[in-house]
């Protein structure tokens, strides 16, 4: 199979690869041997590749640029092998699933890849660095019939899904609005100026398919969440756990049609590209005509906590409200504000594992199945494109996946490539 044209169709030799792999797979399930999993980012990617191996899984290969961060990954997990580039562990006809946590620019094409090679998916969130590439992503799983699950491990976990169903079932009536809001202290990264990358680092090999830009320190390992080619912002990277549970309070089952607020740099000056400050309003018109609202709100300078809470969600019905905050659990309230429930506890990587694993032996969709994640990812992209273009207010076609009558807006639905990339998908 010649990875260097992975998207241009698969040949005989590529589907004869394909359904030994498919095979493999099927086989694992129906006689419970153990997963085989390659592991893409070993940061991100390690943590929860460790809580794999807690499960059975066995660590085939391990990849990442970084040279140091590879071996590392290798010792702790007992990988067979470490390696820079990723076509190398699609290659390996005993991996059967992939683990992939790189920089936001690179999950949807790897995933794209992962799938079209036969193998399972585990990309963490958001699943896309923008929202052509998302769509194009849950068209492939669908397409492959690959499970694809998305890092938002608040699916997976029971104290959470425990909390959603009592939403479902009226406990606090019907919910109006939802708020999502990520208040937190963050880094400043400074200014820095283009230097030669690290040794033992293969910059190129990280930049990929974005477009190619002088290497600078502060622009980098975590700092990349920040630029507007490699990363989505903090509402993409922590955000996102939270308009995804809010969405999933609602009961909204597609995209906002009117997106409303601002996005600014408020507080930091550094060379960070995305909003410090947020907060934006998403507008679901229902069927019998009324309206329901997801509110997100962003202050990523606040050294203290909303509502007893960094990082939370708050669920307005028409007899009640419950917050709930992903690492501490559930409060939910009646009215004159009377506590009549609770639930301790947090989000779990290993829960959400299961969940996964389940799906693929089973065959199913897992919790946080890609066309999930895609809505939530789109939720976020919509927050940073309303900052980008300084509008006040964006319509959304929710079929089309494009805004109406912005042409600027439009322009960042998808993103440019680098020109000739491998790893550009069709379609974009």
């Amino acid at each position: 199979m010649d990875r260097r044209t992975f998207f241009g169709g698969l040949g005989a030799a590529a589907a004869g690869a394909y359904f030994a792999r498919a095979g493999r797979a099927a086989r694992a399930a129906g006689a419970n041997e153990s997963v085989v999993i390659g592991i893409m980012g070993c940061s991100r990617g390690l943590s929860v590749g460790k809580s794999f191996v807690d499960r059975g899984a066995r660590v085939a290969c391990v990849c990442d640029p970084d040279e140091d961060r590879r071996n590392r990954a290798r010792e702790q997990t007992g990988a067979g092998k470490a390696v820079a580039d990723f076509r190398e562990v699609l290659d390996d006809p005993s991996v059967d699933a992939v683990v992939l946590a790189p920089p936001d620019h690179w999950h949807a094409p790897m995933a794209m890849l992962a799938c079209e090679a036969g193998k399972h998916v585990y990309v963490e969130k958001p699943c896309a660095h923008n929202i052509r590439e998302g769509r194009l992503l849950l068209e492939t799983a669908r397409r492959t019939g690959r499970v694809v699950q998305v890092g938002s491990q608040s699916r997976g976990t029971r104290v959470i899904q425990n909390a959603l169903q009592l939403v479902r079932e009226g406990a606090i009536g019907d919910v109006l609005i939802a708020k999502a809001w990520n208040s937190q202290k963050r880094a400043d990264i400074g200014h820095a100026e283009p230097s030669e990358p690290p040794p033992g680092f293969d910059y190129d090999l990280w930049v990929g398919p974005a477009p190619m830009r002088p290497y600078q320190a502060n622009c980098h390992h975590y700092t990349w969440h920040w630029w507007y080619d490699f990363g989505t912002g903090d509402a993409g990277n922590d955000g996102v756990h939270e308009l995804d549970i809010a969405a999933w309070a609602l009961g909204v089952e597609t995209h906002p049609s009117r997106i409303s607020g601002y996005g600014a740099k408020m507080y930091f000056q550094d060379d960070q590209q995305f909003p410090d400050s947020q907060y934006v309003a998403f507008e679901y018109p229902q069927a019998d005509g009324t309206l329901k609202s997801l509110v997100y709100e962003q202050r990523i300078w606040s050294p203290y906590p909303q509502q007893g809470f960094d990082n939370a969600n708050a669920f307005y019905g028409t007899r009640g409200y419950l917050i709930l905050a992903k690492g501490r659990g559930w409060r939910l309230y009646g009215p004159d504000d009377e506590l009549l429930n609770q639930e301790d506890g947090a989000f779990s990587v290993p829960e959400h594992v299961d969940d996964f694993i389940n799906a693929i032996r089973a065959g199913g969709r897992p919790s946080a199945d890609i066309e999930i994640g895609h809505r939530a990812a789109t939720l976020a992209h919509l927050a940073n494109i309303l900052a980008r273009t300084g509008r006040g207010s964006l319509r959304f076609d929710p079929g089309t996946e494009r805004f109406v009558d912005d042409a600027d807006a439009n322009a960042l639905v998808s993103r440019v490539y680098r020109e000739g990339h491998w790893a550009v998908p069709r379609g974009v």
